[in-house]
């Protein structure tokens, strides 16, 4: 179910300018361990993964089926990440971001047999550097035990209707600000962008798990390949906010009408996909810390929402996603003994959140522009503090 936003495969990069400007530790609220290096375990499921600027080495191309730890080491120069596609090598089974150099970061995950792909993608652009990677059937279940299965249930239920909810939201809003925007009517179309973003947000590992449309739908203009024509929500924004491009052409009405056009279709297939969608317990951990990972490395460094500057908007939406992801693990996490873990989770999300609320403005928040250097920082920190435990979510519940 993980993905990430200005990250997944033959989409966008992310730059670390923003961060650098104010001083902030980019990759520390991503970072699980902080040495490089590794060797390959006994453990057929416990992979390394070392990533280079031109290479991929994992330690095998094969592995039992089951509970699978992949340790990406990154010895290169480049800020590097690591996805487990499947075999369309469309759709993200699971993925690391933002490993930078000298850094080691892990993914836990469950995988069935079948066939899959391994990618690593240096400098975070690009399709990535592939390898075919095999599981094999083991002959063990994936499913939980009899006493735990009632709590991955509901838990899967509860995050399944959440993810549908949002989608509904979605697609209303979507319809009522495309119609602003092709009719010309920019104040209101303004008015709505952010508040409809919400909902893409909420869910945004879920939608950005369909490779095929987070190109068409949130790719941003800096990062887009070449050859790609630029489409969906950011294409839009520059248009409604054109104050900081240099030697800008507005969009004729007819182009008004093809953007609109193509976000609102892509939504509805989005709706369409998300009806009978359902989540193992890992997709749903790992889910919960993807979007704490969107957090880090697009909407606290302002890059997310370059045009608009509603970058809190989205901030907000993410750590909203992520904590109704893990609020539906917390009976799995007590049935396990999880509590330390779990209260640890809690109290950061609060502090989090608290941070958030100063600086609300009626029904929104204040521009990120807005914020001094020092605010930045703050709300840095607390998101790297809250990804330390949230990274060791999976884990716990599977």
């Amino acid at each position: 179910m993980t993905s990430s936003r200005s990250r997944r495969l033959g989409s966008r990069t992310v730059t670390a300018a923003a961060a650098l400007a104010f001083g902030l530790p980019l990759l520390a609220a991503c970072t699980d361990n902080v040495t490089a290096g590794g060797e390959a375990s006994a453990d057929p499921r416990a992979l390394t993964v070392t990533a280079t600027d031109t290479a991929c080495d994992v330690s095998a191309t094969t592995a039992p089926s089951g509970n699978l730890r992949f340790s990406v080491s990154n010895t290169g120069s480049k800020v590097n990440e690591f996805y487990l596609l499947a075999e369309d090598g469309l759709r993200i089974i699971g993925e690391v971001e933002n490993i930078g150099p000298g850094l080691t970061r892990d993914l836990v995950l469950q995988a069935a047999p079948g066939t899959y792909f391994t990618a690593c993608k240096p400098g975070m652009v690009g399709d990535g550097i592939r390898a075919e990677f095999t599981v094999s059937d083991s002959g063990e279940t994936l499913a939980p035990n009899a006493d735990e299965k009632a709590l991955v249930d509901q838990a899967n239920t509860l995050y399944a209707a959440y993810v549908r909810d949002q989608t509904d939201q979605l697609l209303a809003k979507t319809q009522e600000f495309t119609t602003a925007f092709a009719a010309g009517d920019a104040d209101r179309a303004r008015e709505l962008y952010a508040p409809a973003r919400v909902h893409w947000e909420r869910i945004e590992t879920v939608a950005e798990s369909f490779g095929d449309l987070d190109p068409e739908m949130d790719a941003r203009e800096a990062d887009l390949e070449p050859g790609q024509k630029w489409t969906g929500w950011h294409r839009i924004e520059k248009d409604l906010w054109p104050e900081r491009a240099e030697n800008y052409t507005p969009m004729t009405e007819a182009e008004r009408s093809e953007a609109a056009d193509n976000l609102l279709a892509n939504t509805e297939t989005l709706y369409k996909r998300t009806r009978d969608m359902s989540f193992t317990a890992d997709q749903i951990a790992n889910g919960a810390k993807g979007l704490l990972d969107e957090v880090a490395t697009g909407k606290v460094t302002g890059e997310e929402e370059y045009w608009s500057r509603t970058d809190l908007w989205d901030f907000q939406a993410n750590v909203d996603g992520a904590r109704v992801a893990f609020d539906g693990l917390k009976p799995l996490l007590q049935a396990r003994e999880e509590t330390k873990l779990m209260d640890q989770i809690q109290t950061r999300f609060t502090a989090l959140q608290a941070l958030l609320d100063e600086h609300k403005e009626g029904d929104g928040f204040v521009t990120y522009d807005t914020l001094s250097p020092d605010q930045v920082k703050q709300l840095s920190d607390a998101v790297n503090a809250l990804s330390e435990p949230l990274s060791k979510l999976t884990a716990a519940v599977i």
